[in-house]
């Protein structure tokens, strides 16, 4: 499951990607121009940014007419929930084993 998560994690990393996924997160499609909006970004560099998201599987693209509108992709959301709940468990576990190994 690493292998997995490892691209949605390394997509999240950046704060302009996680600033779109957050524009995109009511459940709406979004095309280029209004995701540029306010973004003092560039459509070219919405573009990539939005390249990066879908590559990772966190969004999905819909053509219509002649522009893509964007949605978030839930698969890929629930994705890395399920890896950050599996990797809170196992930290769970261990600090359980450390402080019933100082307790005893």
């Amino acid at each position: 499951m690493p292998d997995d998560a490892a691209p949605i994690f390394a997509a999240l990393g950046d704060p302009t990607r996680l600033a779109l996924l957050g524009r995109l997160q009511d459940g709406q499609p979004h095309a280029i121009v209004e995701l540029t909006a306010g973004s003092g970004l560039s459509r070219q560099a919405i573009s990539k940014h939005l390249a990066v998201l879908h590559e990772a599987g966190l969004v999905q693209s819909r053509r219509v007419g002649r522009e893509s509108r964007y949605l978030v992709r839930p698969q890929g959301v629930q994705q890395a929930r399920s890896y950050l709940a599996m990797v809170s468990r196992q930290w769970d576990d261990a600090l359980g084993r450390l402080k019933s190994f100082v307790e005893d």
